[in-house]
């Protein structure tokens, strides 16, 4: 079987289609990628800024040479036998289907406008939903649709959902390599419910983890994000301001709509916290694991309801302890190797914080559960399990 990973994403700004070739490769399947990365846009190319923006010719000019440059690279690339149209290509795919008459299509369809539009707040509702259409046409062209949530898939509509196959988002190797020397490295590197628990036992922990925190340390917490509604990064700030006089410090690395609220929200009466608005992406892995805790999402909106972040398997897989928002999909997904507050509840985190500062064999045993559960399911060849299954029955019936 030949799977072309086809489109204009980019694995270093999201590093969902990476995970994806990795793990098909993993299971024996040759793929081939057709790739020209459009960049950073927040909402993907088919979201257009408001038409006064005064980048939109920009962008559109960009966005052409990129499908020119696909197109080009299409042609001389061999036939596949399927075609997975990266994350963000709800354009891409039409023109794959045009390159590849009668080839079968998986589209990658981790979000949907009306989540664009949640994680971006209402200004940009009105634009988003203007491009409904084009989203529903892209779905009606694949034969598989990518979702990373049962809650995600069952938001299709009812004839969308036999379709759609939960492949969570996982974590790249560089993540899982970082987790293993995690706990040696410096704090930092850069100078500056309602669902069911896990009833089945965890894996044993990994034999060459070592958790770093020891009494008398601070607990060392990271986050990292866009400051987006979904993060519910002023949640995070608010419990920030009622750790005065605990151990611990705090890494606060991104940047976005509601930065600002947060870090005035944060204030004067918090433990150390270092504000950064960027790091290289080959340096995040070993900054994430050079922290003992490591804070996933806490939105109260419909899509932070119905996510598992990157930053929870990421942060897993570095050996962190993961601290994230009681939710249906991440409660099921985590288990018992995760600490979980409500939604939206600053006091219940700071709390959560509290006692985790002044606990360290409880900090030991969340890190060490996290990191060996990350290496069973949250690895490349794991996650894309349910998708192997579903490419091979199209292939197969295809003759």
């Amino acid at each position: 079987m030949r799977v072309m990973a086809f489109g204009t994403y980019d694995t270093t700004v999201h590093p969902r289609v990476g995970i994806l070739i990795e793990g098909l490769r993993r299971h024996g399947i040759e793929v081939v990628t057709c790739n020209v990365p459009l960049g950073h846009m927040d909402a993907g190319p088919m979201v257009p800024p408001p038409s006064a923006h005064p980048g939109i010719s920009r962008q559109r000019m960009r966005h052409a040479r990129c499908i020119a440059e696909l197109v080009a690279k299409a042609r001389r690339a061999p036939r596949p036998d399927v075609v997975i149209v990266g994350y963000q290509g709800r354009l891409d795919i039409q023109i794959a289907r045009r390159l590849f008459p009668g080839v079968p299509l998986v589209l990658d369809h981790l979000e949907s406008v009306d989540d664009v539009a949640d994680r971006l707040g209402h200004a940009a509702q009105a634009e988003l939903r203007k491009v409904d259409r084009i989203e529903q046409a892209a779905i009606a062209a694949a034969r598989l649709v990518l979702v990373d949530t049962e809650e995600h898939r069952r938001v299709l509509a009812p004839a969308q959902q036999d379709r759609a196959v939960v492949v969570p988002i996982g974590a790249a190797p560089v993540w899982f390599d970082a987790g293993r020397a995690g706990p040696k490295a410096s704090p930092d590197p850069f100078g500056d419910a309602s669902a069911e628990p896990r009833r089945d036992p965890l894996p044993e922990p990994a034999a060459d983890f070592e958790p770093g925190f020891r009494p008398g340390e601070d607990l060392r917490v990271i986050s990292v994000g866009l400051y987006s509604p979904v993060q519910g990064a002023p949640v995070i700030g608010a419990a920030l301001s009622r750790l005065d006089g605990y151990p611990i410090t705090v890494t606060m690395i991104g940047r976005g709509l509601q930065a600002q609220r947060t870090k005035d929200l944060v204030g004067p009466n918090a433990p150390r916290v270092t504000w950064r608005t960027w790091v290289p992406e080959a340096e995040l892995p070993r900054l994430v694991a050079a922290h003992d805790v490591c804070l996933g999402v806490f939105g109260t909106g419909a899509k932070a309801l119905r996510l598992v972040p990157n930053k929870v398997f990421q942060g897993a897989a570095a050996g962190c302890a993961v601290l994230t928002s009681d939710t249906a999909p991440q409660r099921r997904l985590l288990g018992a190797a995760g600490l979980f507050v409500p939604a939206g509840d600053s006091d219940a985190l700071a709390d959560a914080l509290r006692r985790l500062a002044q606990h360290p064999p409880e900090v030991a045993r969340l890190r060490a559960a996290a990191v060996a559960l990350a290496r069973e399911r949250f690895v490349p060849e794991a996650v894309v399990e349910p998708l192997v299954e579903r490419l091979r029955e199209i292939v197969d019936k295809r003759g």
